[in-house]
């Protein structure tokens, strides 16, 4: 019986060269345009519900408010942060600095393990740009061989028609998305204002949704996996963040080589690939991924699933390219949990701890109490001393707050400034006042004598505060 020859063609030895560039620039610089073929399978499937759930998310939790809270708010022009309900202030950075340090060592943790499999499976780029834009590409311009045909086809009334088509639907897409994106920032009340008041009334409003309606309009119809392979500094990171015991999706060399076409006529003696390119015609970045791991994959997993397909018609087993490590595939080892994903996760541990400490003692209403600069202490008749101090409050809570103060542990009074003897900090607001600290003389027995002073909310004490009062008596 005849057997096929274990030399790859010239074409396939070219391919297969070292590669100085990313995949969709040429020799000369130019952009190598991808016509994506849509892919099928159990993981497009799958991914395709998981995108679902996400744009349910997306779109829904603007509207999800929690005791008049809107449930995430991340409004970066005024530092005010509200995550699960919870309001975050400049005085609550360094929760805020931790949190984000924790969230880097769980990516370092979740990349060592796990590779890509975030920017594939829930990355927001990658999710609009294959499960939305792609598909009203789809839907309008045909598969990836007809796109590519309409592209080189000369400008008649028929391909006018169809790319004046998807630009205005990409761009109406966008600027729904940008009014979503701008409402995690000003909440959905807040844009809600902007849609139905007079424009005049919110210009900078209206300038920004525009502003957010070009950014992704330009990523998704032009700028594209160019946001993955040349933006985004996770795909630069993944070379260092990444070892040989990382899953990845990878391409089975072992089994595969050496590639010669199929021919059910004659007894294989090649390796299972069959050269067919399936899995570079699916591929959203335009990469063969048997040449190895690349900076373009982002782990989409769309050639496991056309490689399967070809594998199951030809009856071979499925799994030529698939979740596996760079060691499984070569050495045939199991996927494990390494020295360095061990320190890994007690690092995020302890961090989750002190984080989890932190957020439970963090006060709702947090004041810092300081002197009155420049001045000394004032004489009150012949047996008073009075120090002048100023505060400032953050408060929040969702409910007006009339704080009132009191001195513990010593004999004396404090006088507020004010009409109504107390603090009044607004809602989710800051206030500040100004107020006397007096005290009877025989009870100051230092220059700097400490003094604390305690932060009321009706009968609930909120806060206790130390400072230094400044008195005539030499230390």
């Amino acid at each position: 019986m005849e057997t096929e020859s274990k030399t790859p063609p010239a074409d396939i030895a070219e391919n297969e060269s070292f590669r100085d560039r990313i995949a969709t620039v040429d020799a000369s610089g130019k952009r190598n345009w991808v016509y994506a073929q849509k892919p099928k399978g159990k993981l497009y499937s799958l991914r395709t519900w998981i995108s679902r759930g996400f744009f349910i998310l997306f779109f829904a939790l603007p509207f999800v408010y929690v005791h008049g809270r809107p449930l995430f708010l991340f409004d970066v022009t005024q530092a005010h942060f509200i995550i699960f309900g919870k309001v975050f202030w400049p005085q609550d950075f360094f929760i805020f600095g931790l949190a984000m340090v924790t969230f880097i060592v769980f990516v370092v943790l979740f990349t060592a393990a796990f590779g890509r499999l975030f920017c594939g499976w829930v990355c927001p780029q990658t999710i609009f740009m294959e499960m939305f834009f792609r598909k009203i590409e789809y839907a309008i311009e045909g598969n990836a061989a007809e796109q590519k045909l309409l592209a080189q086809a000369p400008w008649t009334g028929k391909k006018i028609m169809k790319k004046v088509s998807k630009h205005t639907v990409f761009f109406v897409s966008a600027f729904i998305i940008a009014n979503f994106f701008l409402s995690y920032i000003i909440s959905i009340k807040e844009l809600g204002k902007i849609i139905t008041e007079p424009v005049s009334q919110h210009i900078g409003g209206l300038f920004a949704i525009l502003i957010f309606s070009g950014i992704f309009y330009a990523v998704y119809a032009f700028f594209r996996e160019q946001a993955c392979t040349v933006v985004c500094p996770y795909g630069r990171l993944q070379g260092v963040l990444m070892d040989r015991n990382s899953m990845i999706v990878a391409y089975d060399h072992k089994r595969g080589e050496p590639r010669g076409k199929y021919n059910k006529k004659v007894t294989r003696e090649l390796g299972d690939c069959i050269d067919c390119f399936q899995c570079v015609k699916v591929c959203p970045t335009g990469i063969d991924i048997r040449n190895g791991t690349q900076l373009e994959c982002v782990g989409c997993t769309a050639c496991i699933d056309a490689c399967n397909a070809i594998m199951d018609k030809i009856n071979q087993p499925l799994g030529l390219i698939r979740y596996a490590s760079e060691n499984g595939i070569g050495n045939r080892e199991p996927l494990r949990y390494t020295g360095r994903m061990k320190l890994y996760t007690v690092l995020l541990t302890g961090l989750l701890v002190v984080l989890g400490i932190l957020l439970s003692t963090r006060k709702e209403i947090d004041a810092t109490v300081m002197r009155t600069p420049g001045m000394l202490y004032q004489q009150r008749g012949t047996d008073s001393v009075s120090n002048l101090y100023n505060i400032k409050v953050a408060n929040k809570t969702i409910y007006k707050v009339p704080l009132q103060l009191k001195l513990e542990g010593i004999d004396g009074r404090i006088e507020i400034i004010g009409e109504h003897n107390a603090i009044s900090v607004k809602e989710e607001g800051q206030g500040s006042g100004t107020f006397f600290v007096v005290l009877p003389a025989k009870s100051i027995h230092a220059r700097k004598q400490p003094i604390k002073i305690a932060l009321y909310n009706g009968n609930e004490k909120v806060d206790a505060i130390a400072t230094n009062f400044l008195g005539p008596v030499s230390e």
